[in-house]
C-alpha cells in the first residue's frame, strides 16, 4: 500500500514552487551510507516504497534501512477532457517534495560494496538523480 499520512488538516494544497537547496536533512544520521537527491521532485508514495523493497531485497533484509522522506503534499489532478471550472480535481496521490541534498534513504548494517548495490537498484525506482554518500565522521 502507499504511503500518505493518516490525517491532514486540509484535504488540497496548492502545487508551490520547489527552489533553493535543501537545508535539513542533509546528512547522514542515522546509518552508515545515504542516498542523497540531487535534483528537484516530487517523489510519490509508490516510489518511496518501491525503492524501500528494491533496498530490503537488495540487501536480503541484513541491512537497517531508514526512510527519510514522507509524501505530505496531496497531488489532485482533473479528469482528461473535462471543461474548464467546477473547482479543483479529486486527491489522486501523495508526493514527498523533494530539493537537492535531501537524504531519502540509509542503510546501515551492512558493508559498502552491499550498500553501493542496495542504492543502485533503489535509485532505477527514483524519477531524480541521486549519488550514495557515506556517514560524515564526528570529532
Amino acid at each position: 500500500m502507499a504511503m500518505m499520512p493518516k490525517r491532514t488538516k486540509y484535504r488540497k494544497v496548492h502545487r508551490g514552487r520547489l527552489k533553493g537547496f535543501a537545508t535539513r536533512g542533509q546528512r547522514v544520521s542515522f546509518g552508515d551510507f545515504g542516498l542523497q537527491a540531487l535534483d528537484y521532485a516530487w517523489i510519490t508514495g509508490r516510489q518511496i516504497e518501491a525503492g524501500r523493497v528494491a533496498a530490503n531485497r537488495a540487501t536480503g533484509g541484513q541491512a537497517k534501512i531508514w526512510i527519510r522522506v514522507f509524501p505530505h503534499k496531496p497531488i489532485s489532478s482533473k479528469p482528461a477532457e473535462t471543461r474548464m471550472g467546477k473547482g479543483k480535481g479529486d486527491v489522486e496521490f501523495w508526493a514527498a517534495a523533494v530539493k537537492p541534498g535531501t537524504i531519502l534513504f540509509e542503510l546501515g548494517g551492512v558493508p559498502e560494496e552491499k550498500a553501493k548495490l542496495a542504492f543502485k537498484r533503489v535509485a532505477h525506482k527514483m524519477p531524480i538523480k541521486v549519488k550514495m554518500v557515506r556517514r560524515l565522521p564526528t570529532t
